[in-house]
């Protein structure tokens, strides 16, 4: 099972001769859902391979307490390993098909896209309306439209945020045709709700309930409670969409709306949130250990930290700046940033957020039709 350090080999073959390695080992039972799931396993196909590498939360735990690391023979870095394999795994199911290789090339592909489109919308803007309407101060109900008007300003966004969900709901398709267990349906429905808990509470970033390894050897909570501050603040920027919609579309009554009500408080607090938790994650990131990471997964998380960041700071820049002369350009900005982020988001590390989900469902499933694990003394 050893091999030299310096051997190049594929991720799959390698995560596959480490998951045997710590199946027979399993001193990290209880860290979180991956080492029960191949508990009493003697070798991994492809797909259970798949299901394990979106299953790992990346905590870390495994890594420092490991006595086959390097610079033991066997050399097992399971998180590096795993999270090698969740990139080649984007590749394979990523719908269409042809966006596979722009996992090789996120970072630059991006901010081409991203730059591109924002620097299209300013100039068909500066081009379209007339510097008295784009840099004048407007108040009034409608003002929004007097820049970009309400059909352009829907259909761009509307179109391009079409394309995201249908392209990662492809993707997740794709990935859970690969690793679904045949189970009957009302198996699948009894594991939901023990997948879902495990979804929002996030209990796989616990560490077994010591917290992870976020940053070194000291165990945190950090990167848990970033996501979870994240997470709700996107969530408050969608309540704040849909609110604004539905003020427009059944009362009549259009943007912009008075700083106290839902769709400008939940907007401003979810833009705050969103920034207050890339904060945090891009803090761990910054300081983790780089030996049981990836490269390739660290320039992803990078990037994707990048988009909700700008996403939500050109949000409250529109929310802070709509009363002035700046209001025009700040929401063509945000307008095209916006669009830019829904055409890339399935070449993303957005994608991780559905496969993950999947994966804890498959988990969920596997700990329902699975016999009862047995102790060694029985």
């Amino acid at each position: 099972m050893s091999r030299p350090a310096d051997t190049p080999i594929d991720a799959a073959t390698e995560a596959e001769r480490l998951l045997r390695i710590c199946a027979a080992c399993m001193y990290c039972d209880g860290y979180c859902a991956v080492f029960p799931a191949i508990a009493g396993k003697h070798g991994f196909l492809l797909a259970e391979i798949d299901h394990l590498a979106h299953l790992c939360h990346n905590c870390r735990g495994c890594w420092y307490a490991c006595q086959y690391a390097p610079p033991h023979p066997f050399a097992v870095n399971l998180p590096r390993t795993l999270a090698a394999v969740r990139q080649e795994s984007f590749a394979r199911h990523v719908r269409p098909r042809w966006l596979a290789g722009a996992f090789a090339r996120t970072g630059w592909i991006v901010a081409v896209v991203v730059g591109a489109v924002t620097l299209a919308a300013l100039t068909l803007v500066l081009i379209a309306v007339p510097p008295e309407i784009l840099l004048g101060v407007h108040t009034s109900g409608g003002a929004f439209y007097r820049v970009v008007p309400w059909g352009i300003m829907t259909a761009a966004a509307g179109l391009s945020f079409a394309w995201a969900v249908v392209a990662v709901a492809a993707a997740t398709l794709a990935f859970w045709r690969t690793i679904g267990p045949r189970a009957p349906l009302r198996i699948v429905l009894r594991a939901l709700p023990a997948a879902l808990a495990d979804v929002v509470t996030l209990r796989n970033l616990g560490g077994g309930g010591h917290g992870c390894n976020d940053t070194g050897e000291k165990l945190s909570g950090e990167r848990r409670a970033s996501h979870h501050v994240l997470v709700a603040g996107f969530a408050l920027t969608i309540l704040s969409t849909v609110s604004a919609a539905l003020l427009h579309h059944v009362t009549g009554v259009p943007a912009p709306y008075p700083v106290v009500s839902l769709p400008v408080l939940a907007g401003t607090l979810g833009g705050v949130l969103m920034l207050v938790g890339v904060a945090g994650l891009a803090a761990v990131e910054t300081r983790a250990d780089r030996e049981p990471a990836a490269p390739a997964e660290i320039r992803m998380n990078i990037v994707l930290l990048a988009l909700l960041a700008a996403t939500a700071a050109s949000g409250l820049a529109v929310l802070g700046l709509r009363a002035t002369a700046a209001m025009g350009l700040a929401l063509t900005l945000h307008l095209g940033v916006v669009v830019g982020t829904f055409l890339v988001l399935p070449a993303t590390k957005m994608l991780h957020a559905p496969f993950r989900a999947a994966a804890l469902l498959r988990a969920a499933i596997d700990r329902l039709i699975a016999p009862p694990r047995r102790s060694g003394g029985e």
